[in-house]
């Protein structure tokens, strides 16, 4: 790099001096001159060394820049591994969510279809029971009105009998009954 800036400047400085007229080397022409100033300016720089510290700094800032460059590279490459394993996450959470959805849709489901069944069961047992309450209030009506038919028909009968029976005729009436009650229980 060195060599190509020194040709560069050597070439490109030379060229006006060359177009000059008159005797070239003399201190009153003024393109010798500025060619001699600067081919001192370009020797001082070399003196110090300046194009090796220019190459220096640009390899530096090069090595800056590539270590930079390397470094986002690298973040790069650690987000996109964040992300797929965010997005990874992201869809286990899902599918995840989605079978707790469809779980519950079905326990949901299996609970109406459990409690339509024990609402049906209630039912029928309720209905059951008033059924018995009823026949059992039925035959209840029906022994209290046999019990008074019965009650209504003895007295009925009691006095029906105390108005025509004698009482050698329910002497006798006393006598069959027993007669058959003993028949009845030998």
């Amino acid at each position: 790099m060195r060599k190509t800036l020194a040709l560069l400047f050597t070439f490109g400085a030379a060229t006006p001096a060359l177009a000059a007229k008159g005797p070239f080397i003399s201190l009153g022409n003024t393109d010798f001159v500025v060619l001699l100033a600067f081919l001192l300016f370009i020797g001082v720089l070399f003196y110090f060394k300046v194009p090796g510290m220019l190459g220096a700094m640009l390899d530096k800032r090069a090595d800056g820049i590539k270590a930079e460059i390397d470094e986002a590279r690298a973040l790069r490459e650690e987000a996109q591994t964040i992300l797929a394993s965010y997005e990874r996450k992201h869809k286990e959470v899902q599918e995840q969510a989605d079978r707790i959805v469809i779980t519950a849709k079905h326990e949901a489901s299996l609970a109406a279809d459990q409690a339509r069944d024990d609402l049906e069961k209630s039912i029928v047992r309720r209905l059951a029971a008033a059924e018995d309450q009823i026949e059992s209030a039925q035959s209840a009506a029906i022994k209290d009105v046999r019990d008074q038919a019965v009650s209504i028909a003895v007295g009925a009968a009691h006095e029906l009998m105390a108005k025509q029976m004698t009482a050698a005729a329910g002497n006798k009436l006393i006598d069959e009954a027993i007669g058959e009650v003993d028949a009845k229980l030998h």
